[in-house]
């Protein structure tokens, strides 16, 4: 006997019916799945790949290392993921402060002159300095407070000799300072409060920090003003760190871009995961899984 049209659409609608509720259910769980991960990438713990060699002998370059976010306290996502588009942002409380010694991951805060970096990426360095901290590198010997640091474990050099006191690099920060990599400072760690004094001599100095606090500042017939006005001091609005390298000969760090906005930290690496050379592209598979380096994976970071 055939089947009436009424029958045919009783028998078809149970099963249209099971295949939205698999679908509702699926995206469901994709929900639950996707948003556990969005919380805990951006509050907890993520991945970082190191680009660089800067941190040799602790971190070498192609390790992919677990980064500990919730400890400086984390944050949502501060950029669209893979463009540089900027997003507000805010950040959970911390459970601990940064201290001297500490390997940090941050958002790179741009070059020495750039008010804004062209590309929204992440650093990482060990924290040399905390607001208010006097740096000066003497003879490559690294003291803080007037007193000398205590020597990373893995820190090297790449050449035997050293560069020359009276050697002026003028790729280091600040600009126009009679400084190089070995012989540098003494410099203060801007901190929240503290007030600088302002003039036409030291007006290049300060002019791209004032700018990056979001202000604008100009020099007027050798009076300085900040956002149209007149001034001879300017309150420093934010903390900050020093970075560097310990891989000292090569590292592009606070020497040579200036100081970390403590805002901009994203965190403490743990642990290296994987590691491998990021040198060799994918495609080449064979040799790709050659270069693993097994004896790295499972590496804490100190």
């Amino acid at each position: 006997m055939k089947k009436t049209e009424e029958q045919k659409h009783q028998q078809a609608e149970p099963k249209l019916s099971s295949w939205k509720d698999k679908t509702k259910a699926f995206l469901k769980e994709f929900g639950i799945v996707f948003g556990a991960f969005l919380v805990l990438n951006n509050f907890v713990v993520a991945s970082f790949l190191v680009p660089t060699g800067s941190m040799e002998n602790e971190v070498m370059t192609g390790d992919l290392l677990f980064v500990n976010k919730f400890i400086y306290g984390g944050t949502s996502p501060r950029n669209i993921p893979f463009t540089n588009l900027r997003l507000p942002w805010f950040r959970v409380p911390a459970i601990s402060d940064v201290e001297r010694g500490d390997v940090i991951v941050f958002v790179f805060p741009g070059y020495r002159d750039e008010v804004n970096p062209e590309e929204f990426t992440f650093y990482l360095k060990r924290c040399v300095g905390l607001p208010g901290d006097t740096i000066q590198v003497s003879g490559r010997v690294l003291s803080v407070n007037g007193k000398v640091a205590p020597l990373p474990r893995n820190m090297k050099f790449s050449f035997s000799g050293m560069a020359n006191p009276r050697l002026i690099d003028d790729r280091v920060f600040p600009q126009g300072a009679p400084w190089n990599e070995d012989n540098y400072g003494p410099i203060v760690v801007p901190k929240k409060g503290m007030v600088v004094s302002l003039s036409a001599r030291n007006f290049d100095v300060w002019e791209t920090f004032i700018r990056r606090e979001g202000h604008t500042a100009r020099l007027d017939n050798g009076a300085v003003e900040i956002d149209g006005q007149p001034a001879t001091e300017y309150v420093v609005q934010r903390d900050y760190l020093f970075g560097m390298g310990d891989h000292r000969d090569n590292s592009l760090d606070s020497r040579y871009w200036g100081f970390i906005p403590k805002e901009n930290l994203v965190g403490t690496p743990l642990i290296v995961y994987w590691s491998w050379d990021t040198d060799i592209p994918i495609y080449n598979i064979f040799a790709k899984l050659g270069s693993i380096r097994f004896g790295r994976i499972g590496t804490l970071i100190r």
